[in-house]
């Protein structure tokens, strides 16, 4: 039997409408990924959210810079996974020099669904990364977004012969 974990990763205010980074189809998607924050809350299942904030070191940023409301993760989010730690970081891999694996490692999660934005970028380099590879990894299709939908598309396409694409509702 395998200890799941929801992985969330970077629904933040800059990617909604009235954000410095407008993603295809948020509304849609975010309502997605509540449902499957409830799933794994009904299954007691760990969900952790990741949030990207920007390296001020690397020079000024587009968005998700500290300290603006941009940065911020959805609400939405907030409110129904009050309890869930959060996970910062500054690379495109949610592992890369962030507490995730030993967060992961406190709980002895050995398979993760991950889910959250943006599709060709976080999620999938998360995905794929050298410390993903000691877990089960999913990726919850449905649950994840990008600029367009045909960059969305091309994503999945592209790591679909080594991560598993789910729907949200398959992962439960």
């Amino acid at each position: 039997m395998s200890n799941k974990a929801l992985v969330v990763i970077d629904i933040q205010r800059d990617y909604f409408e009235g954000g410095k980074f407008v993603l295809f189809n948020t509304a849609a998607v975010l309502e997605n990924i509540l449902v499957a924050i409830k799933h794994a809350q009904a299954q007691q299942l760990p969900v952790i959210l990741v949030q990207h904030v920007a390296d001020e070191s690397q020079g000024p940023s587009p968005f998700f810079n500290a300290d603006t409301s941009g940065v911020e993760i959805h609400p939405d989010i907030l409110t129904l996974a009050a309890d869930a730690p959060i996970v910062i970081k500054t690379f495109s891999d949610s592992f890369e020099k962030t507490e995730l694996q030993a967060l992961l490692a406190a709980q002895s999660i050995d398979e993760l669904l991950i889910c959250g934005m943006m599709t060709q970028n976080c999620v999938t380099h998360t995905a794929i990364s050298k410390a993903a590879e000691q877990y089960k990894v999913s990726i919850l299709a449905d649950c994840c977004t990008t600029s367009d939908a045909m960059t969305h598309n091309i994503a999945l396409q592209g790591i679909s012969h080594r991560i598993p694409l789910l729907e949200g509702l398959q992962a439960f």
